[in-house]
């Protein structure tokens, strides 16, 4: 490891980056929220509350992330085996929809879709005497995760503050007020559950209820929720079996747990009440500030690691909600900066290690059943909830998912065993119980090559990590997804590729003859790039470990005859095998550029035409689009180095919304992303663009402010992360040019450097690259040359618009660099 570059991809050890946080990180209303999507999120991985700040009718909605519907179980088909022959040849007939149609029963599932993550219930308070109130302000601290409101009534100043304990695993609300004697309120338990059981113990609210049975799936996780109420003065009276009253406070502090029965995806022989009495135990030890300080210094170890800070003006003065309004037609730095970091903050609070990795909207639901389930969307959605981890120091964070994938590859071997293959898949949902069967039909669920998305998510976190020992754990995942395509993978008959059959590209429809009646084919370009990254990454990783040299090159010899993408006839990136794109198609996937992003295949440098190919795609599939696609859309316009058209993006995502149908975007009042409904991986996805913006680590090098808008002309940041192992410890840039950076080598080697302007180190110019020290490295990562439709509009750009440098480094050592005319 000792002399490896930026350029061959291995990368950094997981570092803590003190970068000082930026200033007026909060979320803030000058009214209560009326609606769930104006509350404010609190969460700490497994707890997650939203807070209303209502003055006389408080509530917190409550959830706990392992309380889903159903039980241990999968929902594979064994009879897709028998059907994959015919389902092919009619594929390679053109008969696709008779083929769809012969997937429904042979590959789909015949039971179970997947089971929904559910919610808790709510906390009420009904306050005497504050029905009329003035100098409202409630907030969202997101540098210390603290939620508060204050507010004047009938003389007195009352102040509510709200954590989700990462130390201590409660939810902790503390009511003060500036004279004592003046709190007096009632609190107890809603639940949409029928059966929930609500009871007051010891002068503490109980309330105990089991997750739904789904689709034939009985739902057995039980969960228990306990109240402790601590008041100072005034006393505390039992009005019924579900309902405690606090007379004449002078202050009340309420611990708030949660416990369920759920161990892990196969195992719910747990004890929900012992486990919420469990945290309980530690209430008492420590005073409310103690608490507090505990937790926040917890969660500003990994916040604190980046800051952004893009410059402000008169708009950070505003209410959140308005300067989400306003954001289109007033220019507000510092939003783009509190948007950013909200993403990591999100982060943060829904995905801990040890824990379940955030959902489709993280942890936080108010319904029995969440939109789309609230499942772990497996054709983007769930894999976009983690864009950020690496890159903006959270690699922590990124572990639930991980843990997922450990555990998908252990029972996607039926999946994998349903169409005769070995290894693992999945296909485009999965659950708390890591099921692995096609879901939703054969219209979305013949996608059997999630399992190459995931992998990539594995090498890309050794990218970053550089750490052998990581890569020893996770080289046989990926292993065993290859095996799966050596199995799997169809010579078509017109080309002679292997192709994967039967698939879709996710979730569009080719317009065939202009009807657009089936998805279903084989050898559509996002599987063809997707199972491309798996066998080069895998041959990769296999190559540092000194592992399997007959495997290398049984992959290799797949690779060789995989598909090469084509430009069609409009000059478009073409979607599928054939030439079917329709210039018009506004569809919200664009799964053909996951070879652009999140992918590393389509890039300026390397593949010009393709690159300009993506942009053709890309141009003509739109801006408006759902919340998450937009945000996928801000990584998409960043890899194509247009800062401009990215930030364009940025502001149609942070189009304000309260509508929780449709497919129109736009940003809720709090902040959360809009598909709408909420889909938590837009706020991911653009934190992950906006981070795109600033440097890019994929090409086999550190590209400074490759795509950094013009209203963006001056900034600071701090603490990102890049592949080759290297921390960008400073870059500060003025009239869009760099002006200092601080990079630190956390494992040694060549560090290349792609900029737009002139640097130098220590007032000495820089050596330029390289160039046959390039071409060695990125033969590993060398493409296939497109096939081109005849007279299609081929654009090469130019590439004569940055400088590279390359730098001898050594591990530990910080290297500063300034620009120079």
């Amino acid at each position: 490891m000792k002399n490896l570059s930026i350029v061959s991809l291995i990368l950094l050890l997981a570092v803590n980056v003190c970068a000082q946080p930026s200033l007026g990180l909060k979320l803030w209303y000058d009214r209560p929220a009326d609606l769930w999507v104006e509350a404010l999120p609190l969460g700490n991985g497994r707890l997650g509350a939203m807070v209303y700040g209502n003055p006389a009718h408080e509530e917190f909605q409550l959830n706990e992330e392992t309380i889903w519907g159903g039980s241990p179980y999968n929902n594979t088909n064994p009879l897709a085996k028998d059907a994959l022959p015919e389902i092919r040849q009619l594929i390679f007939e053109g008969q696709n929809l008779k083929a769809q149609e012969m997937c429904g029963p042979a590959i789909c599932s015949q039971g179970a879709n997947g089971m929904p993550y559910q919610t808790v219930g709510s906390l009420h308070f009904d306050f005497e005497g504050m029905d009329s109130y003035h100098d409202y302000y409630r907030e969202l601290d997101i540098e210390k995760a603290i939620a508060k409101t204050t507010f004047s009534a009938n003389g007195v100043k009352y102040t509510r503050e709200a954590f989700t304990s990462f130390t201590d695993q409660l939810l902790m609300i503390r009511f003060t007020a500036s004279e004592k004697g003046k709190i007096t309120f009632t609190t107890r338990y809603t639940s949409p559950y029928k059966d929930a059981r609500k009871s007051v113990n010891e002068k503490m609210l109980q309330m105990d209820g089991k997750a739904s049975d789904h689709e034939g799936i009985e739902g057995k996780v039980r969960f228990t929720s306990l109240v402790k109420v601590d008041n100072d003065g005034g006393r505390l009276e039992v009005l019924s079996d579900s309902t405690i009253k606090v007379i004449d406070a002078n202050s009340v502090i309420l611990y708030v747990s949660i416990g369920t029965n759920f161990k892990n995806y196969q195992d719910v022989t747990g004890d929900s009440e012992k486990t919420a009495i469990e945290y309980l135990k530690r209430v008492g030890t420590k005073t409310f500030e103690k608490y507090l300080a505990d937790h926040s210094a917890y969660y500003t170890k990994f916040f604190d690691r980046v800051s952004l800070d893009l410059g402000s003006n008169e708009q950070a003065t505003k209410t959140t909600d308005v300067r989400v309004k306003e954001f289109a037609t007033t220019f507000d730095p510092q939003m783009s900066a509190l948007y950013f970091q909200f993403g990591r903050y999100l982060l943060i609070c829904s995905s801990q290690p040890g824990g379940q990795p955030a959902n489709l909207q993280g942890i936080w639901n108010y319904q029995l059943r969440a939109p789309w389930d609230g499942k772990y969307t497996t054709d983007i959605n769930v894999e976009m909830n983690y864009w950020p981890a690496e890159v903006t120091n959270l690699a922590e964070m990124h572990q639930p998912f991980l843990q997922l994938i450990e555990d998908v590859a252990l029972t996607g071997k039926e999946s994998a065993a349903m169409y005769g293959a070995r290894g693992w898949t999945l296909h485009h949902n999965t659950d708390i119980w890591r099921s692995t069967g096609a879901v939703d039909g054969p219209k979305y669920g013949v996608w059997p090559t999630c399992n190459a998305w995931f992998s990539q998510h594995l090498w890309d976190r050794y990218l970053f990590s550089g750490d052998d020992r990581y890569l020893s754990r996770a080289y046989p995942i990926m292993k065993e997804a290859c095996k799966f395509y050596l199995d799997f993978l169809v010579k078509e008959p017109e080309n002679g590729w292997l192709v994967v059959a039967p698939s879709y590209s996710p979730e569009n429809a080719p317009n065939v003859k202009g009807k657009r009646e089936w998805v279903v084919t084989a050898g559509c370009t996002m599987d063809n790039q997707m199972v491309f990254d798996l066998f080069s990454n895998t041959i990769q990783a296999a190559t540092v470990l000194s592992e399997d040299k007959l495997f290398i090159d049984s992959l290799q010899s797949v690779v060789n005859q995989l598909p090469p993408m084509q430009i069609g006839k409009w000059g478009q990136l073409q979607e599928w095998m054939q030439d079917w794109d329709n210039p018009r198609d506004r569809h919200r996937h664009i799964s053909h550029l996951w070879g652009l992003y999140p992918g590393y295949q389509i890039n300026k440098f390397e593949s010009p035409a393709l690159f300009e190919a993506a942009k053709t795609s890309l141009i003509h599939r739109g801006d408006p689009s759902t919340g998450w696609s937009m945000g996928w859309k801000v990584c998409l316009w960043a890899r194509l180095l247009d800062g401009n058209h990215a930030y364009k993006l940025i502001q149609d995502q942070l189009k304000p919304t309260v509508d929780e149908k449709g497919q129109n975007g736009g940003t809720y009042p709090n902040l959360f992303d809009a598909h709408p409904p909420f889909q938590i991986d837009g706020n991911f996805g653009c934190t992950a663009g906006i981070a795109e913006m600033l440097v890019q680590s994929h090409t086999g090098s550190i590209h400074l402010l490759p795509a950094i808008p013009e209203v963006w002309a001056k900034g600071t940041v701090k603490g990102l992360r890049c592949r080759g192992g290297f921390d960008l410890q400073e870059l500060t840039w003025e009239n869009g040019k760099v002006k200092k950076v601080k990079i630190k080598s956390n494992v040694g080697g060549t560090l290349r450097i792609r900029c737009a302007d002139k640097l130098q180190m220590k007032g000495q110019p820089l050596n330029i690259a390289n160039a046959e020290l390039a071409n060695r490295l990125l033969e590993t990562q060398k493409i296939k040359e497109p096939l081109i439709t005849a007279n299609a509009p081929v654009v090469t750009p130019s590439l004569s618009d940055t400088f590279l440098y390359d730098i001898d480094t050594k591990k530990g050592e910080v290297y500063e660099l300034e620009y120079y005319q």
